[in-house]
């Protein structure tokens, strides 16, 4: 447990032995520094001290009750207080889901503290001319989940809260097959579900962790995240939206989130590599993953 920014963040950490040379790890949504067990002792034996924080709302860290303690600049200033706290300048930081969304920013908001971006599922999000919460709206309805979570605060922490061991064991899937979408708020409804689809993506004790984690924490801090995304979109307004840093991202070919094919104009300096996959990419495929990420991280 490591006091940074006003909050005590549960951080796992191997190879200290390769101090100078650190590796943050952020995991995204409804994960856990546990998502990246495949990594962590690939990345040690590349050289790497490997830091994996659970972010605030997550696991034993903190979580504060204020909705705006969750915007980006508390998420990317909780990751800058963790460098300091190891005494580094800068660090090589992935990002998995919404932990692509935060270091995307924070290479963004402090970009003399990142030296290479590498990130998983989410590409970079361009900020439009609108507020993202309403421009979701009007595209996709109110029972978009991103929507729903802004607009009945409350309604689904509740039933996620009741339903966490199902609504995980529903979530962790691969192989699911394509299905035109269902009525209703699309969470709600995996964590409602008898019947999961797919093939289940880890083992039922892996599975174990990330159900007793939400079981004690519950889902209200780690869905704040999404309650931030307008005020995300007012904080960014003056940021120049361009990242400079070297950077790879990788896309599951079956995952939900589209590509961004206008990338190279915002991260002039990435590299692009598809896996055979869906959402959860580090987890599905890590030996593949593992391979990527070494063989970019050597040129």
């Amino acid at each position: 447990m490591i006091s940074v920014n006003d909050v005590e963040l549960e951080v796992f950490e191997a190879g200290r032995q390769n101090a100078g040379k650190p590796i943050v790890l952020c995991h995204g949504f409804p994960e856990h520094a546990f998502s990246w067990r495949h990594q962590i002792p690939v990345l040690v034996k590349a050289g790497y001290h490997v830091i994996v924080p659970n972010q605030r709302g997550y696991g034993n860290s903190s979580r504060p009750t204020e909705v705006t303690d969750y915007d980006i600049e508390h998420l990317t200033g909780d990751l800058v207080a963790l460098l300091d706290h190891y005494g580094y300048e800068d660090a090589t930081f992935v990002g998995h889901d919404w932990g692509a969304n935060v270091v995307w920013n924070l290479t963004l908001l402090h970009p003399e503290r990142v030296n290479k971006v590498i990130n998983l599922a989410l590409p970079y999000q361009e900020r439009g001319e609108r507020p993202w919460i309403e421009f979701m709206e009007e595209i996709f309805g109110g029972d978009f989940y991103f929507v729903h979570f802004n607009r009945q605060p409350g309604v689904a922490d509740a039933i996620l809260d009741e339903n966490a061991s199902q609504f995980l064991h529903n979530m962790f899937r691969k192989n699911v097959p394509p299905a035109p979408p269902e009525p209703g708020m699309w969470m709600i409804n995996l964590a409602r579900a008898e019947e999961p689809f797919g093939e289940p993506v880890m083992a039922d004790d892996e599975l174990a962790v990330f159900v007793s984690a939400f079981e004690a924490s519950g889902f209200t801090g780690s869905i704040n995240w999404y309650r931030n995304l307008d005020r995300n979109w007012h904080l960014l307004a003056d940021v120049n939206p361009i990242i400079q840093q070297p950077a790879l991202m990788i896309y599951g070919e079956q995952d939900m989130i589209p590509k961004f094919e206008r990338l190279p104009a915002f991260v002039p300096n990435v590299e692009v590599v598809s896996l055979d996959c869906g959402h959860w990419i580090q987890q599905e495929m890590p030996e593949e993953t593992n391979q990527v990420i070494l063989k970019w991280l050597e040129q």
